[in-house]
């Protein structure tokens, strides 16, 4: 599928094995050029010698950076401009990121940065990575008082997303990618809450068809969307679903406990809670997004917490404009509301359904 984007549409590639192919992909694109392969040493060493058997040759050692929240900075960022330095890479470069969202994230912020834009291809080896992040070209670093206050948009030339690069997977990363699934299905495919369902257990692996039709279902989805408003002007907030109260609760965690998908799921069950409050979500939606987030298992538990600690954290958020929250609710599955006149009692209130302390 095509995502259109500032610079020209990009093809997002989905399917069992088609990083087997990166080369060609690479060259059906125009990105002929020398390549610079950035990556996560937990990543490489799972997943580099398919990599560098796809790429023929045509990369030189893979620059390594920390991977995980904790490392997504500045810092880091700034390795990887060294290495490019270093190399003499040029505007002829491709970065190729290979990794889960934060590496995608730290690769594209410095492709957008270095020489002042170079080009970016993704091969994202995490569940989240392949269903959401990749696809987009948002990239950035987080900041002590807020996640992605960093950043830059930055559509990528390229995105291979291979379900056979999740084997090596960790169960809970797997479960964690599937949260933002069941984002997708509660604002655009109601079918895909019956897909995770479905597949929770061992049917994704016994089923790879079954795994390749949700990664490029929500794929689709996040294609449509993005084309239409690459740079969140308005309709690309229905992508922020669950993600306003979920970035607040990983900051106030200090990136420790949650996995960002595990964030996004705790963010879905506070906003559903809001929207029961305010109307706007309709009976039997809230159910139906509960069940499907509790059928995944027990989330990490975050009854510790203050939630007017983690409201006010919500106030540094990306998506506050005009010092107002743009907060999205589901009214229906499939459809969605936005709210832009969501109060601080009110987001303390939803937390507080959600077992935190006052």
């Amino acid at each position: 599928m095509d995502v259109q984007a500032g610079g020209g549409p990009y093809p997002v590639v989905v399917g069992h094995g088609v990083s087997a192919a990166l080369t060609r992909w690479l060259d059906a694109a125009g990105l002929t050029g020398r390549v610079t392969v950035v990556s996560s040493p937990t990543v490489w060493s799972a997943q580099g010698r398919r990599i560098a058997r796809a790429l023929k040759g045509r990369m030189a050692e893979p620059m390594l950076v920390p991977d995980g929240e904790r490392s997504k900075t500045m810092q880091t960022v700034g390795r990887i401009h060294n290495a490019l330095v270093e190399s003499h890479a040029d505007r002829s470069s491709v970065i190729v990121a290979v990794g889960g969202g934060v590496l995608g994230d730290m690769a594209g912020f410095a492709a957008a940065t270095y020489l002042r834009g170079v080009r970016v291809a993704h091969v994202p080896t995490t569940l989240m990575a392949q269903v959401d992040s990749a696809v987009g070209g948002k990239t950035g670093v987080n900041h002590p008082l807020g996640k992605n206050l960093i950043g830059a948009f930055h559509a990528p030339r390229l995105v291979v997303a291979d379900p056979l690069l999740l084997d090596t997977l960790p169960r809970r990363q797997f479960r964690a990618g599937l949260y933002e699934v069941i984002k997708y299905g509660a604002i655009a495919t109601p079918s895909l809450l019956e897909h995770v369902a479905q597949g929770a257990g061992s049917a994704f692996a016994d089923t790879p068809e079954l795994l390749d039709a949700v990664v490029a279902e929500s794929c689709r989805i996040k294609a449509a969307i993005v084309s239409g408003d690459e740079r969140e002007a308005g309709p690309r907030r229905v992508l922020n679903f669950g993600h306003t109260l979920g970035h607040a609760l990983e900051s106030a965690t200090a990136y420790r406990r949650l996995l960002h998908g595990e964030a996004v799921g705790y963010g879905m069950l506070a906003a559903v809670a809001l929207g029961e409050r305010r109307g706007v979500t309709q009976p039997g939606t809230a159910t139906a997004i509960r069940a499907a987030i509790e059928h995944l298992g027990p989330l990490p538990s975050i009854r510790d917490l203050s939630a007017r600690e983690v409201a006010r954290g919500a106030a540094h958020d990306k998506k506050v404009l005009a010092g107002r929250l743009h907060f999205v609710a589901v009214t229906v599955l499939g459809h969605t509301h936005e709210l832009t006149d969501v109060t601080t009692r009110e987001l303390v209130t939803a937390l507080r359904a959600l077992g935190l302390q006052p």
